[in-house]
């Protein structure tokens, strides 16, 4: 037991080893870091500067919007050229635009136009990060290494997903929320420091392709052959989105990946805000306490899901794990339509938690592993934009279901995900991913 928890540790510090990863893992929290410090500071200093809930709410789609849209783009821009360069870029672009906000809110010059023209700015450059931060790593680590260095990453996602409104809210309130965008700014700079600083490894070629491509030639996979790299059509912007859409799209296993992707989103989104909210205040009768409980329940299941995920080694069938993971989620959301105590519901939170957590590792995993490097941004970039697309719908839908009690709407939410779980299932070079 001890040499087999040993070897675990060691698989998931092997990454850590490496210089570039870490400089790839500090530039990305930084960034997550910076993006929730964002948030507070947009959100305070727009409240400071109109008072007005219309405003903010203004400010914010403004940043929304851009990202969503521009999403493929970024990632169509990020396969011409190189994730690290886009990250770069991004980086100092977001640190120049906080640092602008900051000295027009300390200068007093700062109008509610100028805050949405920022946020657009950011939602804009924020758009070619995000494609390209999840399509860099395979050019760090090598393949073997993908499981434990997406664990670590994930890790730092998470941790900066919860430190930085934190340290927003607290710079907000011993100073004031222009400081909190010079310090964001500051973030911003030094993710760019870092990512500079990382040195890739070449990039395999049309001729190389991804390693999926090769083992599904060969059938190694035991699955239907992969779709090859995609074929020049044209080096316009168009021409590329277009051939990243049907490379997604023509592979049986990349389709399956966005469509339970879009699946356990929209079972996710909704359920998991405007369910928890309503599950604690009214089910419950817990309050605001219960619904922090449900969410760190949630956060920390999923930290440790990660690291779990990032310690096994092998390569596990990743078909049955994204099915088992449906699975999983449907037997949870089903119990929280009939619990009636909120350790029941916390529970059963932390385990949802923990199976996100540790398929989230090795499907990702797969993606940079199987699909053709001169194409991966683009492929996340759709998940992307579909995760964007789908996210609203879940909460109007599960806001209008929530009204007549949670009961319903956590069992409709368990229906769908059997029904994903059914589907992938039913389908043999899914099963087969390995």
């Amino acid at each position: 037991m001890a040499s087999t928890l040993a070897d675990a540790g060691a698989r998931l510090r092997a990454p850590a080893r490496l210089p570039s990863f870490r400089l790839l893992w500090l530039g990305q929290s930084l960034s997550l870091l910076g993006d929730g410090f964002s948030y507070i500071a947009f959100s305070w200093i727009t409240l400071g500067l109109t008072g007005s809930t219309l405003a903010l709410g203004s400010v914010l789609a403004f940043q929304a919007v851009p990202r969503a849209l521009l999403t493929l783009v970024g990632g169509s821009l990020s396969d011409k050229w190189s994730p690290r360069t886009l990250m770069v870029l991004s980086a100092w672009a977001r640190a120049a635009l906080m640092a602008g906000v900051g000295v027009a809110g300390l200068t007093g010059t700062l109008t509610l136009w100028m805050l949405c023209c920022a946020a657009a700015a950011f939602g804009s450059v924020d758009a070619f990060f995000q494609p390209a931060r999840a399509s860099i790593l395979p050019s760090v680590v090598d393949a073997e290494l993908l499981a434990p260095a997406n664990a670590l990453l994930a890790v730092g996602t998470k941790v900066a997903a919860v430190l930085g409104p934190a340290v927003g809210g607290t710079v907000v309130a011993f100073s004031d929320a222009s400081v909190a965008f010079l310090v964001d700014g500051v973030c911003f700079a030094l993710c760019a420091l870092c990512v500079a600083g990382v040195r890739p490894r070449p990039r395999p070629g049309p001729a190389d392709g991804a390693e999926g491509a090769a083992k599904a030639a060969a059938g190694a996979e035991d699955a239907e052959d992969g779709p090859a790299a995609p074929e020049a059509a044209g080096d316009t912007l168009g021409a590329r989105i277009r051939a990243g859409l049907r490379y997604a799209f023509a592979d049986p296993r990349i389709r399956t990946i966005l469509v339970v992707d879009a699946a356990v989103t929209f079972c996710q989104a909704g359920p998991f805000t405007v369910g928890f909210a309503t599950l604690a205040k009214v089910d419950l009768e817990g309050g605001s306490a219960t619904l922090g409980l449900l969410n760190a329940a949630l956060a920390g299941g999923a930290m440790l899901g990660t690291l779990a995920g990032g310690a096994v080694g092998g390569r596990p069938r990743v078909g049955l794990l994204i099915a088992a993971l449906a699975g999983w989620l449907a037997l949870g959301t089903g119990l929280l339509a009939v619990v009636d105590s909120a350790a029941g519901a916390v529970a059963a939170v932390l385990a949802m938690g923990f199976g996100m957590g540790f398929q989230g590792v090795f499907g990702m995993s797969w993606i940079q592993r199987n699909i053709h490097g001169s194409v991966l941004s683009r492929v996340i970039a759709v998940d992307m934009v579909i995760g964007y697309a789908v996210a609203p719908l879940s909460l109007v839908a599960c806001g209008a279901l929530a009204a007549s009690g949670t009961a319903p709407m956590f069992a409709l939410t368990a229906v769908v995900l059997v029904v994903t779980a059914a589907g992938i299932l039913a389908s043999k070079p899914v099963r087969a991913m390995r």
